[in-house]
């Protein structure tokens, strides 16, 4: 079967050829990959940030550390949640991979090493706040990763810390963040 993309935003193939290249890990990942395509072949702004219906996508990155085996979360000011980095894409951004690399440096203040591929898949509901209606984020995850330890500096003011994998296991209260920890650290204790 061909999934078409209704879109004429260029990013609409590129979010295609993630979602073709990518593997669920499990159910619910299959679910999410089958709902992502969906809305590729339904709407006509899937990157819009107010198309409250069916949703939009976003695009963040699991930020690790290749040497000290430990991963950056951030404690979103909204949500009050320890997630990892990302958000909406802007106009601007050229691809899904850039909109992951921009929200890491805006949220970490960290230039990382962006994997181009699909790492992990998300929806998940926002709450309303503001004009804005609850809506779904249908978010593209990628691997980001840097070298050592590197402080972050968030322009945007969010606390920002680096745990070991079961620790931020047992920090953040979201299960698919600890998905990812589990496919980033198969090996580490309760990630």
């Amino acid at each position: 079967m061909t999934t078409r993309v209704l879109t004429r935003d260029p990013r609409g193939y590129h979010a295609l050829e993630l979602l073709d290249a990518f593997t669920p890990a499990d159910t619910r990942e299959r679910e999410h990959h089958a709902r992502m395509l969906a809305l590729l072949a339904t709407t006509d702004a899937p990157f819009t940030r107010d198309q409250f219906d069916p949703g939009h996508f976003t695009a963040s990155a699991l930020v690790i550390s290749r040497d000290a085996g430990q991963v950056l979360l951030i404690h979103h000011p909204t949500l009050s949640l320890w997630l990892q980095p990302g958000g909406h894409i802007e106009p601007e951004d050229p691809s899904l991979v850039e909109a992951a690399r921009r929200e890491v440096r805006e949220e970490t203040g960290l230039e990382a090493t962006i994997a181009p591929t699909c790492f992990d898949l998300d929806i998940h509901e926002i709450p309303a706040r503001g004009t804005a209606p609850a809506h779904l984020h249908h978010d593209i995850r990628f691997l980001a990763v840097v070298d050592g330890l590197p402080t972050p500096a968030s322009a945007e003011r969010v606390d920002a810390r680096w745990l070991a994998p079961q620790q931020a296991a047992t920090l953040t209260t979201d299960e698919s963040v600890r998905r990812m920890l589990r496919k980033a650290f198969p090996t580490a204790p309760n990630a």
